[in-house]
């Protein structure tokens, strides 16, 4: 039986792909900060779904955190077959903020994390021929909304070009680009969402459920749903100014 570790993996897009995965039988490992959230969704998946569910508590800001996560990883004698990079959080300071600590953590979480986890699993999975690594972007990292978007850009790339890296060992790399998803992710960031049209808000499960195909055919970019690939599809061949014109517009909205 397969075992994937999960980052931020007791709420939102995390919650989503544990309960995916443990549906179809594969063996678990959350890690997040919060102890007793990480106690209740691992005893609910085991009995839901009758699959082993370990609990890693750690704080990917931290470092040392990170590789206790890291080991984790690497240990041959438990091999995780799958790495879900999912833990993030909105991120709304301007760039022009005389405290940079929100973006320091951001790129801390987001970026540094993302890379040391990726690089574990990557060199362990090759080693064994097989495995699976996804890491969770947004399609904020196609337009310019501050430091969100540099991070989930940086994700993307980062994702390409791991994949690159790893062609012809067996293990895959996807960066999921998700819209708006309807999960707590906006308000915990008190992020205004009142004028996001309606068709915009994506289903959590259901997202996770095309990128776990995407995934399995081995594509570096997951855009889940028809009408994010086509607007993605424009962004990425609009000018930037044209981009930029949006970017403040719906920056805008949020204030």
């Amino acid at each position: 039986m397969a075992t994937a570790l999960i980052t931020g993996g007791t709420s939102g897009i995390g919650a989503a792909f544990a309960r995916a995965l443990a549906a179809r039988g594969t063996d678990l490992i959350l890690v997040a900060r919060n102890v007793d959230r990480l106690k209740q969704a691992a005893d609910e998946l085991s009995e839901r779904y009758a699959v082993a569910v370990e609990v890693l508590p750690a704080d990917l800001g931290v470092r040392e955190d990170v590789f206790r996560v890291a080991d984790r990883l690497t240990d041959n004698e438990r091999p995780v077959e799958i790495l879900v990079n999912n833990a993030g959080f909105g991120l709304h300071t301007k760039l022009t903020a005389e405290d940079p600590t929100a973006h320091e953590h951001g790129i801390d979480v987001m970026c540094k994390a993302v890379l040391t986890l990726g690089g574990a699993a990557g060199r362990t999975m090759a080693d064994r021929g097989h495995g699976q690594i996804i890491n969770v972007s947004s399609t904020a990292g196609f337009v310019v909304l501050g430091n969100y978007s540099a991070i989930k850009a940086w994700v993307t790339s980062y994702s390409e070009g791991l994949a690159v890296e790893l062609r012809g060992t067996g293990v895959t790399v996807t960066a999921l680009c998700p819209g708006w998803v309807r999960t707590e992710f906006h308000e915990r960031a008190n992020l205004k969402t009142s004028k996001i049209p309606g068709p915009l808000w994506l289903d959590a499960d259901r997202v996770v459920e095309e990128c776990l195909v995407d995934a399995a055919r081995g594509r570096p970019v997951s855009i889940p749903y028809k009408r994010y690939k086509v607007l993605i599809f424009l962004a990425r061949h609009l000018p930037r100014r044209v981009i930029g014109a949006v970017s403040a517009r719906i920056s805008s909205g949020r204030r």
